[in-house]
């Protein structure tokens, strides 16, 4: 994506290698706009958290050239880390209470006591931490600890906000409650990167997404224009009284059709392609020819799972 000047990130062939000769993160480039809810997809090792840490100012890139909020990001310092939030994947202040982590953040990003206060009550609320509210970090259950990682962010008012998997361990309403607020968020002007390994969030909450994969972005677009890169393609889903590499073999036998097999017992086989019906129809003689019970088909739009795989490989 060319380089905008209402951008608040501007990335540039950034690198980064911890040594050993291979890049981390290869050469990446590009921007955010303020306001804009950015995915950033990859396998795990792929190169998401190396780039939230150097453009958060917590690692020094290698080579290449970014700034974040008008600030070259090898000139950065605290002025730069106060107008920003972030949440990464691992824990700290585990050592205190649910109400004090909220304080201390609240603290040293310099908040005045009375909205300290009264952040603590609404957030506490909003993430269902009340009866927490006394509970040492190390007694609580993985889904609170994220919950309270998440909610301590919003201790103080900020203009880009870094989200990595702030949804891991999290029940289905309270993922739903979190991407709700960060949308919310966005719409009063907060500028997000967010990653995440659950792609249906990232279709729900995200106006445009990059895949990276080994240190370098493979797509990079809004998620309706990487949907539509399948020029057209439908996926059919079918499910069989049987699984087996036969019947997968069956179905790899249709022409035009790209196959991927169940990751999990119990799911569908996804046949990919420009032509649906004609799939279901090669679907369903195979399995009258075959003597093989046909329990589910399905024709859905492409998903935006499907884009991913595309592009990094289901095999990867």
């Amino acid at each position: 994506m060319p380089v905008e000047q209402e951008n608040v990130v501007e990335v540039k062939d950034l690198r980064f290698t911890y040594g050993g000769g291979r890049y981390a993160v290869d050469g990446i480039s590009f921007g955010i706009r303020k306001g804009e809810i950015f995915g950033f997809l990859g396998k795990n090792g792929a190169g998401k958290t190396t780039t939230i840490k150097m453009l958060t100012t917590l690692i020094r890139p290698t080579s290449g050239s970014a700034t974040v909020l008008g600030t070259d990001l090898m000139h950065a310092g605290k002025s730069l880390r106060r107008r920003v939030g972030v949440v990464m994947q691992e824990e700290s202040f585990d050592f205190t209470t649910v109400e004090k982590s909220l304080d201390i953040y609240g603290v040293l990003w310099g908040t005045p006591k009375k909205e300290r206060e009264k952040r603590i009550e609404d957030l506490l609320s909003f993430f269902e931490l009340e009866d927490s509210r006394k509970k040492r970090m190390w007694d609580l259950s993985g889904g609170q600890k994220r919950r309270v990682q998440v909610a301590r962010e919003f201790m103080h008012d900020m203009e880009l906000l870094f989200l990595d998997e702030p949804t891991v361990g999290l029940d289905t309403i309270a993922r739903r409650k979190i991407l709700d607020m960060v949308m919310e968020k966005a719409k009063d002007g907060l500028t997000v990167l967010f990653t995440t390994h659950n792609l249906e969030e990232a279709d729900y909450l995200c106006q445009r997404i990059a895949i990276i994969d080994r240190g370098k972005i493979l797509a990079n677009d809004s998620v309706s224009a990487l949907k539509r890169s399948y020029s057209g393609f439908k996926t059919v889903e079918a499910s069989f009284d049987r699984d087996g590499n036969e019947i997968a073999r069956l179905l790899e036998s249709i022409p035009g059709v790209r196959v991927e097999r169940p990751a999990e017992k119990g799911e569908p086989f996804k046949l990919i392609g420009p032509e649906p019906e004609k799939t279901v129809r090669a679907v369903v003689d195979i399995a009258v020819k075959s003597g093989i019970k046909l329990e589910w088909l399905n024709i859905h739009a492409v998903t935006l799972e499907e884009v991913f795989l595309k592009a990094v490989g289901a095999g990867g």
